[in-house]
């Protein structure tokens, strides 16, 4: 008697919970629910498996990547805070150059710029322009021509520098010094600040041409890099507009 009473009771909780039998039969990692070994159908066990390490995948990536945008945002912010900082920086000189320009002083004596500042215009014109042809290629993923490009800028950027110091110690040979002409004052400030921001940008540069190099593959090493590729555009060229704005300001705004 108390044999089939048990018996009984286990047919009455099969029957009331056929869909948990079910869903246990269909359970990743091969265990079928067609035989007390789970012995089910076991050339199914890669398909579950593949398939419950697909949803896993999913998962993962699912909840990582708000993380990801949120790391790759954060560094676009940072560029533009530091951008609004230069141009902050710069604002401030421009507008004492303006006040002190336009007070007519006595010892206000503009000069003739040396040839050499066009020579630093057509370097950094020409460096905005390898940086926008290193960052096509290297979305369009030819990682050996971007880093050609921007090893080029690179290059480029030093030159400027390069000819910025021809152009002060040209100044020097003429006799021109930051004491007693504050328009010579402002020559040397102005290029002299715009040469370190410059400087710091090539350093920038130095660690995309590192990276372009390595040829970091898909995934979130590459989303950060064309981040940072696209951040440091945006202070490369607003190093270039600066420029032009000085060389108005000192060439023809005297």
């Amino acid at each position: 008697m108390n044999t089939g009473t048990i018996e009984n009771l286990e047919e009455r909780k099969e029957e009331k919970h056929p869909k948990r039998d079910r869903r246990s039969a269909r359970m990743p990692g091969g265990k079928s629910g067609g035989g007390p070994n789970g012995g089910g159908n076991n050339g199914n066990d890669g398909d579950h498996g593949d398939k419950g390490g697909r949803e896993k995948s999913l998962w993962e990536n699912k909840y990582a990547e708000p993380e990801n945008n949120l790391n790759l945002g954060k560094s676009r912010v940072l560029m533009w805070f530091l951008l609004l900082i230069v141009l902050m920086t710069f604002g401030g000189l421009i507008s004492a150059y303006v006040v002190l320009a336009t007070n007519a002083a006595l010892e206000w004596r503009p000069f003739e710029l040396p040839f050499q500042v066009w020579i630093s215009t057509a370097l950094i014109l020409l460096s905005s322009v390898t940086y926008d042809a290193g960052k096509r290629a290297f979305k369009a993923d030819r990682a050996e021509s971007a880093h050609k490009w921007f090893l080029t800028t690179t290059a480029l950027g030093g030159m400027f520098v390069s000819s910025q110091i021809l152009t002060w110690l040209a100044l020097v040979d003429r006799g021109l010094y930051m004491s007693g002409n504050p328009y010579a004052g402002f020559f040397y400030i102005l290029t002299g600040v715009h040469a370190v921001h410059v400087i710091g940008g090539m350093f920038a540069l130095g660690y995309v041409v590192l990276k372009t190099r390595q040829r970091t593959g898909p995934g979130e090493g590459r989303a950060k890099l064309v981040t940072d590729v696209t951040s440091i555009g945006w202070y490369w060229h607003t190093m270039d507009l600066l420029w032009l704005v000085l060389l108005f300001l000192l060439g023809f705004w005297k």
